[in-house]
């Protein structure tokens, strides 16, 4: 009986051993779900006429348009402002990766910012060294159109 009671008790160690490990593995997916709440791209059209806002997910939070971009034709706004958009939603979609390497690491098997990436260049139909890396941008407000007062509030 009392090699039984050793194997039971071993077994027992190896699996308190297993959730152990997994805990450290996973204990940041708190952390890691505010970090991906909080997630922001901002992307801007070269012309700066288009800024898209992108959150987690490839979310789209907000599309401005400055007076400029309401002067191009039908064709090239919606040319500007689809360019801008797939340009937020893909450095989402990388920095949403990257926070899920830093948080789980190698628990998944593989890079999953290599995979994004890879899955991009397959589809913008380039390769990965020309797909932009995960970088973060720096935020940048518009310039302040004048006559434009919707930011403007009669509270103070």
């Amino acid at each position: 009986m009392s090699a039984e009671l050793e194997r039971l008790a071993a077994e027992f160690e190896k699996f308190r051993s297993r959730i152990t490990q997994a805990e450290r593995k996973f204990g940041g997916i708190g952390d890691m779900r505010e970090k991906l709440a909080e997630l922001e791209v901002v992307a801007t059209s070269p012309d700066r006429s288009v800024r898209v806002v992108a959150a987690a997910g490839g979310a789209v939070k907000d599309i401005q348009l400055t007076p400029d971009a309401m002067r191009l034709p039908s064709t090239a706004l919606s040319a500007t402002i689809m360019a801008t958009l797939r340009e937020a939603v893909a450095e989402a979609v990388r920095r949403q990766a990257g926070i899920v390497d830093d948080t789980v690491g190698g628990a998944l098997g593989a890079s999953t910012v290599d995979q994004v990436r890879q899955a991009q260049a397959q589809a913008l139909g380039t390769t990965v060294d020309e797909a932009p890396s995960h970088q973060p941008e720096p935020r940048r407000r518009p310039a302040r159109d004048d006559d434009d007062y919707s930011e403007d509030s009669i509270y103070g």
